[in-house]
């Protein structure tokens, strides 16, 4: 077997806090990585994981669709569309660039493969902050985004339904999956298939776009909406595989 790539960008944050003491303060900087669930299942499966934490992605994510053909599959887990936009010779010195959100659509429709992750800043995300509705994004989707803040947020917990499981994303694995504590509420275009719901709403939509394919993932792929059940849960690693590998082609 060929090697299969995949390319994974985001999943990193940096917080920066402020300790007040009375009339002092001091403050303290934490950087911090969410990817090494997806990253170690497929790995575990065979698959060689370029990653690119958010803050990488912005210089050095690949500008162009046959950059990205490098890949079997790209990965936009926890990322901003303004980060793939403005890469910084753009918003500091005004250099005229590609349109990243463009090279991964491009990427897709030429038969490359694209998984959308959800988190508090993919699809729509925070306070809308994502911002990926009415962009090249959404065009390479199997779904389309709502125009707010699209979060659905569930302490209480919410278990994942199959729907299709004839489905080769699902094939196999076994069921109820562990409960999930929040998702990106997503609308499945025609023609597209939902092959797993959560409440009311699409977990994972699959399509083709172009001569490629595409998969949304409506929840995260690890904490804090995928609590430790969810990334412990022996079903994990073969979902993610068998995700990404559909969305490359394989099945």
């Amino acid at each position: 077997m060929s090697l299969r790539r995949v390319l994974i960008a985001g999943e990193s944050w940096t917080v920066h806090s402020i300790h007040q003491k009375g009339f002092d303060s001091f403050t303290t900087t934490e950087y911090a990585e969410g990817v090494r669930w997806l990253r170690d299942a497929l790995e575990a499966d065979g698959w060689s994981v370029t990653y690119q934490p958010a803050h990488v992605a912005a210089r050095d994510f690949p500008a162009t669709p046959e950059a990205l053909a490098e890949y079997d599959c790209v990965i936009l887990s926890d990322i901003g569309a303004n980060t793939l936009l403005l890469h910084p010779d753009t918003f500091s010195r005004s250099k005229v660039l590609p349109n990243r959100l463009h090279a991964i659509r491009d990427y897709v429709a030429a038969g490359g493969g694209f998984v959308m992750v959800g988190g508090y800043l993919t699809f729509q995300g925070i306070e809308a902050k994502g911002q990926y509705a009415g962009t090249a994004i959404e065009e390479a989707l199997p779904v389309t985004l709502f125009h707010r803040d699209d979060r659905v947020e569930c302490p209480q917990g919410v278990l994942p339904k199959v729907v299709a499981s004839e489905h080769p994303i699902v094939a196999g694995l076994d069921t109820p999956w562990p409960a999930l504590l929040g998702y990106n509420q997503i609308a499945a275009k025609p023609g597209a298939s939902v092959v797993a719901t959560v409440g009311a709403d699409p977990l994972i939509v699959a399509g083709g776009f172009g001569k490629g394919r595409s998969v949304a993932f409506a929840s995260d792929c690890g904490p804090h909406w995928a609590p430790p059940p969810f990334v412990d849960w022996s079903g994990y690693g073969p979902l993610w595989s068998q995700m990404v590998g559909w969305a490359a082609g394989e099945k």
